[in-house]
């Protein structure tokens, strides 16, 4: 029988209180992982082209305009972005911050994956997952892999 149909033994179930710490960090970071998409890519936008417009952030998340409108009407209200008449929309610092710790996390977990030998297209959009859900501990050791590897 080949290695991969063999099924894997299970572990004892942990604590219920350390059981429940992981799923606690699974419903806060995909609470969180919108708002990271949205501001990084509103970074992204701002970065390329000067502007980021409802339009645009709606086509590249590939979610219809009043799905955004809503979104931004959010991030306004928690502070990170702001909005002006007739322009686009504008990171706070708040939405730097958050928009350069989430493309840090992404560019750490997609090298990682490379490193790994996952293509390019693959750990890309793996990475865009990944990314919300992995811990600073986690990220630091696939620094510290990576440069062993080297």
């Amino acid at each position: 029988m080949a290695l991969k149909n063999r099924p894997v033994p299970r572990e004892p179930l942990p604590d219920a209180d350390v059981h429940s710490e992981g799923f606690r960090q699974t419903r806060e970071a995909r609470r969180s992982a919108l708002v990271e998409d949205y501001v990084e890519l509103i970074a992204d936008l701002i970065e390329d082209g000067n502007e980021a417009r409802q339009v645009d952030i709606a086509a590249r998340l590939g979610v219809a305009q009043p799905t955004v409108a809503k979104m931004l009407t959010r991030l306004c209200a928690d502070g990170l972005v702001s909005r002006k008449p007739y322009r686009g929309v504008f990171l706070t610092d708040t939405g730097r911050k958050v928009a350069e710790e989430s493309r840090i996390r992404h560019q750490t977990v997609e090298a990682f994956l490379r490193s790994l030998g996952v293509s390019a297209e693959t750990a890309r959009i793996d990475a865009e997952g990944i990314e919300h859900h992995v811990s600073a501990e986690t990220l630091e050791a696939f620094r510290k892999a990576m440069t062993a590897a080297h």
